[in-house]
């Protein structure tokens, strides 16, 4: 299977880059795995969007778009989870 190219919404990146190192670091690290399966397991496809998903991540989140045809998951939010869908 073909690679995927991962982007970061600025914010996005904000948000990952603010987080404790361990922490950030294991969710880096699961961000990075998305370039080669997009739809790892326990993803979930957002509901009344055409092209969100999430992964968690202990207790954060990490909200993305996909794009099959380009082959790009764009990395959108990185919150806690009882903030990231406000």
């Amino acid at each position: 299977m073909a690679e995927y190219a991962v982007t970061f919404a600025r914010s996005a990146r904000r948000e990952l880059e603010a987080l404790a190192p361990g922490l950030g670091a294991r969710i880096l690290a699961r961000i990075e795995r998305l370039a080669s399966d997009p739809h790892p397991p326990g993803a979930r496809k957002l509901q009344g969007t055409q092209q969100l998903w999430r992964i968690r991540v202990g207790e954060y989140r990490v909200v993305y778009g996909l794009d099959d045809r380009q082959r790009v998951v764009d990395i959108i939010r990185v919150r806690h989870r009882r903030d990231v869908y406000r």
